[in-house]
């Protein structure tokens, strides 16, 4: 397929924290709002006179110091994040919105007003408690919850106007990135996609670590470009499968499992689009911060959620995506030392595989893609698996 035209430049602003974007929106008076998880709401912090920065620690290599802080036995995704603070690449946040969706990253956002990396005036951390349950009782606290220590710090220590019509403002924002993504995203349903996974992964993720306002004159135009492009002349891959897990925020994992021959049609991954990119509807009667509130409760697929209906919610999910994006199997990851989604790896499994009878490869790997060899074997007997079962016509 002819090369995207934006594609390069998108690859270059994933390479660093604070890329080109984020370093015109920051020296044209926004504010860098800082988080790392779904619970904090993007579009919350995407308000006008500041934006988003989902953080990232790309080309971390080494955890020498944060182990020291952390241990080495612990998340390598919060350890590289506390790292790359330590070494000043999140010096232009001007705070980080936390949330205690595990022991690790409560230990992570601990360290950032513990031993103050981010040499920033004014800097400051808040941490919510998010929900483990998705009833009414749990949305009233997630709402109260943001209200005290996002909203609130926004409002008061930044001087961000969280009025309901700049909300509303901030959700057209979201929608209208959502839609982009999600017609882009669409494209992989097809039989022979314009776009690759690797592709999709580069394109959602710039959404994430970009000034929104800055990047979407380059998504619009890549979607132009991918309405009318050309696909290969035969489907280039063996087999398409799902990707679900945690922390994805390296295009190259996506690429490496291509490369061995399977599409990555569906991204079900923290920094995925699924959960991520679905528009947001505000009901009747409902106020924006309300709307918001609920949106992100209901659509958010966290391991970290223990009850019935969101378990199921979450299995659910990656079924329907199975099957909309004709997928042949699944991929489950987790990373190093996650407890949360050590145990979905299993139950996940258990389910597909068993209940679902949808083929599934579970896999570890740590941040920084090192021990790329294993992967590889263990995908490539994966897309065999399944390149042999197609040929037995499913049997």
């Amino acid at each position: 397929m002819k090369d995207l035209k934006h594609l390069i430049y998108f690859e270059n602003l994933l390479q660093d924290a604070q890329n080109e974007l984020v370093t015109k929106a920051v020296e044209n008076g926004d504010k860098a709002l800082g988080y790392n998880c779904y619970y904090i709401p993007e579009v919350l912090l995407n308000l006008e006179g500041c934006f988003s920065s989902r953080l990232r620690a790309p080309n971390c290599t080494s955890t020498d110091i944060a182990n020291y802080y952390m241990t080495n036995r612990t998340c390598p995704y919060a350890r590289s994040i506390l790292e790359r603070a330590i070494e000043g690449g999140y010096n232009y946040l001007s705070c980080l919105f936390g949330a205690e969706s595990c022991a690790t990253i409560e230990r992570l956002e601990e360290h950032f007003f513990v031993i103050n990396p981010v040499k920033h005036d004014g800097f400051f951390v808040t941490q919510i408690d998010p929900p483990m349950k998705g009833d009414q009782t749990n949305l009233d606290y997630y709402k109260a919850e943001l209200e005290l220590k996002v909203v609130g710090p926004m409002r008061d220590r930044l001087g961000i106007d969280t009025s309901d019509a700049a909300m509303r403002k901030a959700i057209e924002l979201h929608n209208e990135i959502s839609r982009i993504i999600t017609e882009i995203g669409n494209m992989r349903k097809l039989d022979n996609p314009p776009i690759t996974g690797y592709e999709f992964h580069v394109i959602n993720l710039v959404t994430q670590v970009c000034p929104q306002r800055l990047i979407l004159p380059y998504l619009q135009e890549t979607l132009e470009e991918l309405r009318t492009r050309k696909p290969e002349e035969k489907f280039p891959f063996r087999s398409r499968v799902v990707l679900m897990g945690s922390e994805v925020d390296d295009p190259e994992f996506t690429k490496l499992i291509e490369m061995c021959g399977a599409m990555v049609v569906a991204d079900r991954y923290c920094f995925g689009s699924i959960p991520g990119r679905e528009e947001i509807e505000i009901l009747d009667g409902e106020s924006a911060f309300d709307a918001i509130c609920r949106h992100y409760l209901h659509w958010n697929q966290c391991a970290r959620f223990m009850d019935g209906m969101k378990i199921d919610q979450r299995h659910e999910v990656v079924k329907q995506l199975v099957e909309d994006y004709k997928a042949d199997g699944i991929i489950v990851e987790n990373m190093k030392f996650c407890e949360f989604w050590s145990y979905e790896k299993v139950l996940a499994n258990h389910i597909f595989t068993n209940e679902y009878h949808i083929p599934c490869c579970t896999i570890e790997k740590e941040y920084a893609l090192g021990a790329m060899g294993q992967l590889r074997t263990r995908f490539q007997a994966f897309i065999e698996s399944l390149e042999i079962k197609s040929i037995q016509g499913g049997n």
